[in-house]
């Protein structure tokens, strides 16, 4: 590598005071997330897939769906996104996208984002504006975002021949109408999404109701 194109690690002055046990404790607190399991099946595994998985998936289908269909959105926004969308259950946990508490689960969400901001060794500054931005803001970045975090767990179903939705006596109304909003945001992705409700209800894996 050319001496022009190399990046110096070397610290300035103003950042010399940085402990570095400080930095690595909030690496840890960023671990947590790969202890929060989810309610999908990972497939061809037996297991469920946890909410970093989850958010490193999300991040790479949001990028490729953004190139794909040439979207026109901010590339960096919309992965900081994607990243920190799920910090928030590291204190609050994962919710179903069918439990009666979903409406509420927000609220610890966002306080343990806070948290995560106030955390020692936290180098992003503007960690809760990212969240909240993904959380309440509408956006051409937080739309797709949001398209896609349906998708996800909806592809997972699918592939694992409905286990979860098994599992938990999802019917196919409860589906349509979590994915209802798509049809306006993303129309050919609400068609699969439409086609497959279809499929998996005549395959017995959603009660047809």
């Amino acid at each position: 590598m050319s001496q022009a194109s190399s990046i110096s690690l070397t610290h300035s002055e103003s950042t010399s005071h940085i402990d570095i046990d400080d930095v690595t404790h909030f690496l840890l607190e960023l671990d947590a997330l790969k202890r929060v399991n989810r309610r999908s099946y990972v497939t061809q595994t037996t297991r469920k897939e946890n909410s970093a998985e989850h958010s490193w998936h999300l991040a790479m289908a949001c990028w490729s769906i953004a190139e794909l269909f040439a979207l026109d959105v901010n590339h960096e926004k919309l992965l900081k996104m994607a990243l920190v969308h799920d910090l928030g259950e590291i204190d609050a946990g994962d919710t179903f996208l069918y439990a009666d508490t979903r409406t509420d689960a927000h609220v610890e969400e966002r306080a343990g984002i806070a948290r995560l901001q106030r955390e020692r060794g936290n180098g992003i500054s503007d960690l809760s504006e990212v969240w909240e931005a993904q959380e309440t803001g509408s956006s051409k970045e937080s739309q797709l975002l949001k398209v896609v975090d349906r998708l996800l767990p909806f592809l997972l179903n699918l592939n694992t021949n409905g286990k979860t939705w098994i599992e938990l006596g999802v019917t196919r109304s409860q589906v349509a109408g979590a994915h209802a909003f798509i049809k306006d945001s993303f129309p050919p992705i609400h068609d699969w999404l439409s086609h497959n409700i279809a499929y998996a209800t005549q395959q017995g894996w959603l009660i047809d109701t």
